[in-house]
């Protein structure tokens, strides 16, 4: 297989690995936005960078997704 091939394949599977993470610890935050218990400002500002931090990753994982499947790469 072609050497990029293999870089989408393994670029791919880690930022699918890293969206993972961060869309559970997003969903952590959301808890805590929803109790608002002790947070401060800055806390709430990481928070909502942190969303759309995970939207621009989702919207880079489609384009890799798109990619493979225009060049007849399997991905799983």
């Amino acid at each position: 297989m072609e050497d990029w091939k293999d870089r989408l394949k393994a670029e791919y599977k880690e930022l699918k690995e890293l969206l993972e993470k961060l869309h559970k610890r997003n969903i952590a935050n959301a808890v805590l936005l929803k109790t608002n218990d002790g947070l401060t400002r800055l806390d709430i500002e990481n928070m909502e960078l942190l969303e759309r931090q995970e939207r621009a990753m989702n919207e880079y994982l489609n384009c890799l997704e798109l990619r493979a499947a225009l060049n007849s790469i399997e991905l799983n």
